[in-house]
């Protein structure tokens, strides 16, 4: 029943087994039906094995390792326990197994629970905890549109959509973290009387859980055992230009000249989709895009980098199609004819689960981006990155390595960190739609997807952006306005687009793009001009006030920058966010675990984004025990206390912690 095999224990009854494990700060844990374990560590490093200690008796065994301590009963019941003691997690079971539990119970309902999937050897797989503190707050999870930064009580679905991204690691307000390493399509439910999670086919149940004083001290136990981002290169750390897309090459270098005319910094200017003649090409078309290797020099003469738009979507008009589908490389459908999406034409996707193909996407990118100087990628996955199963069309993927019903933490971003890495590159960066746990250590810079153009979007990215962070994904950037829509000639729309710009001075990246309206005329008749342009999106497109307020705030992104790449440092050497919620920092004010609508840009500056519109004055709470300098004003604020704030539509409130006031000098 109990046996020690290496630093390991392992327990067996009936058809499972049982392996507890210590590994980091932290302990594995992981159960089967089936005859063996798979061998895969999906977001885990393969990390020297840590001993631990491991008791066994004749009632139950237990594994001890940093602060955390698992107990597995005779009946093979799971408790998580703090090194001092507080039980922490809990398995829900109700059954018979063992009738002086005071749970015993004749609902028979397993806290493990494998249904088999029949025609297939994986299973339906649900694990359960109790909820054993009514006020325990649950944080992380990833990216999710919706307003909840605290996440008890809420469903949440565990696959990527376009604007969503599954990082199913959480982080609890009772000292412990709890990643999920199951990379399957599931669900994820944080209930009043029970927690659960589920993946919808999976041959093991995998996860790992750490105990920890302070959040932080969670969350770097857990980059050490999933990795942690590269440094981000300089042209990261300033200002993004970007819009639905420029049409030509001559577009694209007009827009960076003006830029540098007006004396405002511009980092990476970005060459969106359907800069291509057929998707699957991977390579601009020359008619309307001429010499690459000479644009990318001129623009880079003027202080800016380009950023090139890559899909995985293949025509089968494409150069590359009749290659791909004789190698392999295209995913399959369980049936009918093979479309994986229907943009612009009928495609299909590459299989980022073959290394094989990913080595041939990396070298077409290499020949017609790399070589002629492009260094940064956003890698668009058009479709989620890697859930295979498409819910809105009820159809299953397959690919050449991949099972029904899984999505795999696997492709994309690590084909492209992989290849710039053997190319030379030391800090790279792949902008991407969604990333799984783990992504952030192949460069995943993730940005919030085709978002809604409101106040009530811009909330919702706030909490996406936070929660990203605690969840292990320090590089987050969002579309500044919004995607969708917005007019630039409309009053209220430029109010939400200077609220939402000055914001963006204070995210990882600061990155503006969108899709405006009204439309611009289409630009040729061929190839990759079918896909007309939004409006303009530069920031003298929305008349002189607003302009005024976007060359402030690029301001004050540049006086930062060498404080945004000391966050960067520090997110490279342990995992630590770049935006934290007030929590982060101030573990022990009870009240910053509530607030939702601020935040902490590093351990120095408190940010009070305005979130709705018509403001003029808002409530800004300031940590306790801390001294506050308001940037606006230089008013001095203890802190523990609300203050009111002045925010016309050129000033949101920011205040300076302690005497750091130099940052912004």
């Amino acid at each position: 029943m109990f046996e020690k095999k290496g630093n390991a224990l392992y327990y067996g009854f009936d058809t499972e087994k049982v392996l507890i494990e210590p590994w980091g700060n932290g302990v594995r844990i992981r159960a089967t039906k089936c005859e063996k374990f798979p061998e895969e560590n999906w977001a885990l490093l393969d990390i020297k094995p840590v001993e631990g200690e491991i008791k066994i008796s004749q009632n139950c065994a237990q594994v001890s390792n940093g602060k955390i301590k698992v107990t597995i009963s005779k009946a093979g019941k799971i408790e998580i326990y703090k090194s001092g003691g507080e039980k922490i997690l809990e398995e829900y079971s109700r059954n018979r197994k063992s009738v002086t539990d005071p749970k015993c119970s004749a609902l028979e309902i397993e806290a493990r629970e494998f249904k088999p999937i029949i025609g297939s050897d994986s299973f339906h797989l649900t694990l359960r905890f109790e909820s054993l503190d009514r006020d325990e707050k649950i944080y992380g999870m990833g990216q999710y549109q919706q307003p909840y930064l605290d996440l008890k009580g809420v469903d949440l679905e565990l696959a990527h959509r376009n604007s969503q991204a599954s990082v199913p690691f959480a982080l609890s307000s009772n000292g412990y973290g709890f990643l999920w390493n199951n990379p399957a399509v599931g669900r994820a439910v944080f209930g009043k009387n029970i927690t659960s999670f589920e993946a919808y086919s999976t041959k093991v149940l995998d996860y790992w859980v750490v105990a920890g004083d302070t959040p932080s001290e969670i969350i770097s136990s857990y980059a050490k055992v999933t990795g942690t981002v590269p440094m981000m290169p300089e042209y990261g750390l300033g200002f993004w230009q970007s819009k639905l897309r420029y049409q030509t090459q001559e577009e694209l270098i007009a827009i960076a000249k003006e830029y540098k005319r007006r004396e405002i910094p511009l980092d990476v200017i970005v060459v969106d989709f359907f800069h291509w003649a057929k998707q699957g090409d991977w390579k601009f078309d020359s008619t309307y895009w001429p010499n690459p290797k000479e644009m990318v020099k001129e623009v880079n003469e003027l202080g800016t980098e380009v950023m090139v738009s890559i899909w995985p979507t293949v025509s089968p008009e494409s150069l590359n199609y009749e290659e791909m589908l004789e190698k392999g490389y295209l995913i399959n459908v369980e049936r009918g004819h093979r479309i994986g999406m229907n943009f612009q034409g009928e495609t299909i996707h590459f299989d980022a689960t073959n290394p094989d193909a990913q080595k041939f996407i990396w070298s077409k990118a290499k020949e017609n981006y790399y070589d002629n100087g492009i260094k940064i990628f956003w890698l668009d996955e058009a479709e989620p990155e890697y859930s295979v199963y498409d819910f809105d069309n009820y159809r299953y993927y397959k690919g050449a390595n991949v099972e029904v019903g899984n999505s795999y933490p696997i492709g994309y971003a690590k084909a492209f960190f992989d290849g710039m890495t053997e190319a030379g590159q030391k800090d790279i960066v792949n902008l991407a739609r969604c990333t799984w746990a783990g992504g952030q250590r192949y460069g995943a810079l993730v940005w919030s997807g085709d978002i809604a153009s409101s106040f009530e979007s811009m909330r919702n990215q706030l909490i996406a952006g936070l929660n990203m962070g605690i969840a292990g994904i320090p590089w987050w950037t969002t579309d500044i306005g919004g995607f969708h829509g917005g007019n630039p000639n409309d009053e209220d729309y430029r109010e939400l687009f200077a609220r939402w710009f000055a914001w963006g001075a204070f995210c990882p990246v600061m990155r503006l793009h969108g899709d405006r309206e009204p439309r611009q005329p289409q630009v040729g008749t061929t190839g990759g001009a079918t896909c007309c342009s939004g409006a303009a999106n530069e920031v003298w497109s929305y008349g002189n006030e607003v302009y005024e307020i976007c060359k402030k705030y690029i301001g004050i992104r540049e006086k930062l920058r060498h404080y945004v790449r000391g966050l960067m440092e520090k997110a490279h050497q342990s995992g630590t966010p770049v935006i934290r919620t007030l929590f982060y920092e101030f573990p022990d004010d009870e009240k910053s675990w509530d607030i939702d609508d601020e935040y902490m840009f590093g351990d120095k500056i408190l940010v009070a984004p305005v979130l709705y519109s018509g403001l003029k004055k808002r409530n800004v709470y300031l940590p306790n025990n801390v001294t506050w300098k308001e940037y606006e004003t230089g008013k001095i604020y203890e802190g523990g206390q609300v203050v009111e704030c002045d925010c016309p539509l050129n000033i949101i409130p920011i205040f300076i912690r302690d005497n750091s006031d130099n940052i912004l000098a």
